[in-house]
């Protein structure tokens, strides 16, 4: 009985879990950050482009 008690108390002592999810999180937050990123940057060069392609005398842009 007693290691059990001593096995549960270890377990719950133990941070090494709380480590890798707090990890996981970050990495999330910053795939996160990233998606935003390019997702803004895309639209922004695909606008560029419509413009050009309106200028050369093709399709009408339209951002």
């Amino acid at each position: 009985m007693k290691n059990l008690y001593l096995g549960f108390q270890h377990f719950l002592s133990d941070e090494e879990g709380v480590t890798a999810i707090e990890y996981a999180l970050i990495a999330s937050l910053i795939a996160v950050v990233i998606i935003a990123a390019v997702t803004t940057t895309g639209s922004r060069v695909n606008c560029t482009f419509l413009k050009v392609v309106s200028a050369l005398g093709g399709a009408a842009a339209s951002c």
